[in-house]
């Protein structure tokens, strides 16, 4: 296999974090990173609410569920929004906004790799909450939250995210989600 980008290669779902605090700097690049995502027709797509102090960060800890209890740690969360009139107007109604806020947000965690910190993309949380402490308008989807931070102290993690932490990074093969030239269903 040819070298992989090393930021690509070197990026795990951490959990493990220091609430040292990231510095304004830092975070600017991560966010210009994720700004160079291509997007359909250049509509740029993506918003982002950085919450990294005082009741910003706790209102955005407070919409996480029991699961992502490792990511109140992290001294910075975001939460990443769409709107569908920011998206490209495509005949078969498929969803590029979506598509395209994935990419800048894959911008940011390799930025963010790149700089020594973990970036964790989640699902669990409540986007209700969200919408009540920041005042989101109905029509902004939520689309997800990521903790952002520098790597601390895994002990505070129950066994599964211990266990986690320490294993080996596991990926389907190739030849499991590859198709040459030709389809055939799904498995």
């Amino acid at each position: 296999m040819a070298d992989i980008v090393p930021e690509i290669d070197a990026r795990r779902a951490r959990r493990g974090y220091s609430d040292k605090p990231v510095d304004r700097a830092t975070i600017e690049r991560i966010f210009d990173a994720a700004t160079k995502a291509p997007s359909c027709s250049n509509k740029q797509p993506w918003r982002f609410l950085i919450a990294s102090e005082g009741e910003a960060l706790e209102n955005a800890r407070a919409a996480l569920n029991g699961g992502n209890y490792w990511a109140k740690v992290a001294p910075v969360l975001v939460v990443v929004t769409t709107r569908d009139e920011f998206d490209c107007r495509l005949s078969d109604d498929r969803n590029y906004a979506q598509f395209d806020t994935g990419m800048a947000v894959m911008g940011l965690m390799m930025q963010a790799t790149r700089e020594g910190l973990y970036a964790h993309p989640m699902a669990g949380f409540d986007p209700a909450v969200l919408r009540e402490k920041f005042a989101i308008e109905p029509e902004t989807r939520v689309i997800t939250m990521v903790a952002i931070g520098h790597p601390g102290d895994a002990s505070n993690l129950n066994e599964k995210h211990s266990e986690s932490e320490r294993s080996e990074r596991s990926r389907k093969s190739l030849d499991e989600i590859l198709q040459w030239n030709s389809w055939s269903a799904l498995a």
